[in-house]
């Protein structure tokens, strides 16, 4: 069985959680916006709030949507005001999901994710991650 962790990561905790799936046998696929988000935390979160609130996909360099080889895919995503990121909305929008076994894995800095767990929960299990990248027992959280 092949599996993939396909995901994104702005502030670096979606890399410590694919240096862990590495571990655990899965081939990772990092997704890059074209967007260059700003460094500093209030714009980021002002601009990547409105973003991922408005459902928005950003365009992406080089993201190769073929998954057809895998029977297992996990998405990674901060969550950005309740929601997922915009690069992954993207990600969502061009991958063909049907008959695979799907979860997600959203890392966040604060709340629960609510909004995006609902919009995907019937898709596949959500992990949510406190700040994996301070808190790495987090990562005990993951199944598979």
């Amino acid at each position: 069985m092949k599996k993939i962790f396909i995901y994104y990561s702005l502030t670096g905790s979606g890399d410590v959680v694919s240096d862990y799936m590495k571990n655990k046998g899965y081939d990772i696929r990092k997704v890059v916006s074209k967007y260059k988000y700003p460094k500093k935390m209030f714009p980021l979160m002002m601009v990547g709030g409105f973003k991922a609130l408005n459902k928005m996909k950003d365009k992406l360099v080089d993201f190769n949507n073929d998954i057809s080889e895998y029977d297992e895919i996990i998405i990674g995503s901060p969550i950005w005001f309740d929601r997922v990121s915009s690069p992954i909305n993207r990600v969502l929008s061009e991958l063909d999901l049907s008959n695979k076994k799907v979860s997600f894995i959203f890392y966040s800095g604060s709340g629960e994710g609510k909004k995006a767990t609902e919009r995907l929960k019937d898709i596949g299990d959500i992990t949510i991650l406190k700040e994996p990248k301070k808190n790495k027992d987090e990562l005990d959280k993951i199944r598979g």
